[in-house]
């Protein structure tokens, strides 16, 4: 009988030990802060197989998450062929005043690179993103995409001769920040000019003055 107590005591302990090693090893996966302004932080938290990328708000002491986006990387660790993850890099928050509001301009970039066949896409979007802290409020988001293609294209049937076609595709608009706050989108056919509205909260967009075009008048 003691003997079986005994047994049981020692279970009791290993158990104990297993569970106490489990909560410690989660506490060492802590996130980690790739910028910081202000209250206004950056986090990139590991999940298993995923990242957890989000911007998170110091409110007195307690932190409120304003944007999280989930990035998962078991994909490319399964294949050599795809690098970089799309983890963030060259995250940034600014601070800046905008008709007397204080708001956050947060931008960061994500990386890819995916080989195929005789072909190689290098791939980066730049995000950018304004933010009232105050309110927990995202005023515009903009993502801007340019890809590298790279190709072999062969020449005759069995290989023996290429050339290599290099091609520059971009998608979304340009984002550019002016010292007044305002916000420009551009790409090669189109422009945008938004402004920050104080009494919605908002970025609008400001309308042309160009006064529309007369017709001609019918000959009698």
């Amino acid at each position: 009988m003691k003997k079986i107590i005994l047994l049981l005591a020692l279970s009791f302990l290993s158990f104990s030990s297993f569970s106490q090693k489990k909560k410690n090893e989660r506490k060492e996966n802590p996130a980690k802060v790739l910028t910081k302004t202000d209250q206004l932080s950056a986090e990139l938290v590991p999940v298993k197989d995923q990242f957890r990328f989000e911007f998170n708000v110091d409110n007195k002491g307690k932190k409120d998450t304003l944007f999280t986006k989930k990035i998962d990387v078991s994909g490319n660790a399964k294949s050599a062929a795809t690098k970089n993850n799309n983890l963030p890099v060259d995250c940034r928050i600014s601070a800046i005043k905008v008709k007397g509001t204080s708001l956050y301009c947060i931008t960061w970039k994500e990386n890819n690179t995916n080989e195929i066949t005789d072909k190689t896409e290098e791939r980066t979007q730049t995000y950018s993103q304004l933010w009232n802290a105050s309110t927990k409020t995202q005023l515009l988001s903009n993502v801007q995409t340019v890809t590298k293609i790279k190709e072999i294209l062969w020449l005759d049937k069995l290989k023996n001769a290429s050339q290599t076609s290099e091609k520059l595709r971009n998608e979304g608009f340009v984002f550019t920040l002016t010292p007044e706050g305002d916000v420009i989108l551009k790409n090669k056919t189109q422009e945008n000019k938004l402004t920050y509205n104080t009494a919605t909260n908002k970025y609008d967009n400001i309308k042309s003055n160009t006064a529309p075009a007369v017709k001609p008048s019918k000959k009698k």
